[in-house]
């Protein structure tokens, strides 16, 4: 018998569908969890209300499905940046995360995944190392919060075409180290981690310690199983490595439809996975 990984998906792959017949899709073609894009329940976080966020949950919940967090964090928003060098942006975009948290965990989630690559790139005329420095301090004044609501945030090494900061597994994992905080940790994607130097399951190799959350897309922004990369070695490295969390399917090419999406991405996982 082949050794299965809990699959999630995110809501975004059925933007335009009722929440209900999304969660069924997501059941039905057998995944256990969703993960949730804030900008497909709001604006802001802040305008998506407690009795909101509770109807939504028993939707999901009642599908048979969790909500296991969030992702696409500060995705269509302005004015937050956790590399900025003005001391009251970095705060003004950690309370917002804490606001994140907090609704993350009315959800039923308990991790949030941070790309947000145009939140993060270096200011200008600043170098990498002040932007590391920012955002330290940034996410020094986010653990409040996230103490508070027991909701991980993860850091999410993203391509240099999407971003100038943070770009690699052992960058992500140099900042994790420093900190050695229980709620801080990594999270890993196939799309980015294509564009490291080093083949994906030695990353997975080298970063095992802080991995927490996985993301399953291939390099051409598809699903799994809907381009070149294969993923047997990938799931492979993920089984070595005795990696304990979700894998969650996350595109950014929403073609053919949601649902064949999220049906042969399922049958191509199962067909990856170790025996």
């Amino acid at each position: 018998m082949s050794m299965s990984f809990p699959y999630a998906i995110c809501n975004e792959t059925f933007t335009g569908w009722p929440h209900a017949r999304a969660c069924d899709v997501a059941v039905k073609t057998g995944y256990h969890a969703l993960e949730v894009a804030p900008f497909t329940l709001a604006p802001l976080i802040t305008e998506f209300k407690p009795t909101q966020r509770a109807d939504y949950r028993n939707i999901v919940e009642s599908s048979g499905l969790e909500v296991l967090g969030l992702h696409w964090l500060l995705a269509k928003t302005e004015g937050f940046h956790v590399t900025s060098p003005d001391p009251k942006v970095r705060q003004k975009t950690a309370d917002y995360i804490g606001e994140l948290a907090q609704a993350c965990q009315d959800l039923g989630g308990h991790l949030m995944v941070f790309g947000s690559p145009l939140q993060r790139k270096i200011p200008s005329g600043h170098t990498g190392e002040q932007a590391r420095e920012f955002f330290v301090d940034t996410l020094n004044r986010i653990l409040p919060a996230l103490e508070k609501t027991e909701v991980s945030f993860l850091l999410e090494p993203l391509s240099n075409q999407e971003t100038d900061f943070l770009l690699t597994s052992a960058e992500a994992c140099s900042i994790l180290d420093d900190f050695n905080h229980p709620l801080l940790g990594l999270h890993l994607d196939v799309k980015a981690m294509s564009s490291e130097s080093i083949p994906i399951p030695q990353i997975l190799q080298n970063s095992w310690r802080h991995l927490r959350h996985f993301h399953a897309n291939d390099s051409n922004l598809r699903g799994p199983g809907f381009g070149n990369v294969d993923f047997r070695p990938i799931f492979e490295a993920l089984y070595n490595i005795h990696y304990p969390g979700w894998v969650s399917v996350e595109v950014f090419d929403y073609s053919p439809d949601p649902e064949t999406i999220a049906r042969e991405s399922m049958s191509y996982m199962k067909s990856c996975e170790p025996v």
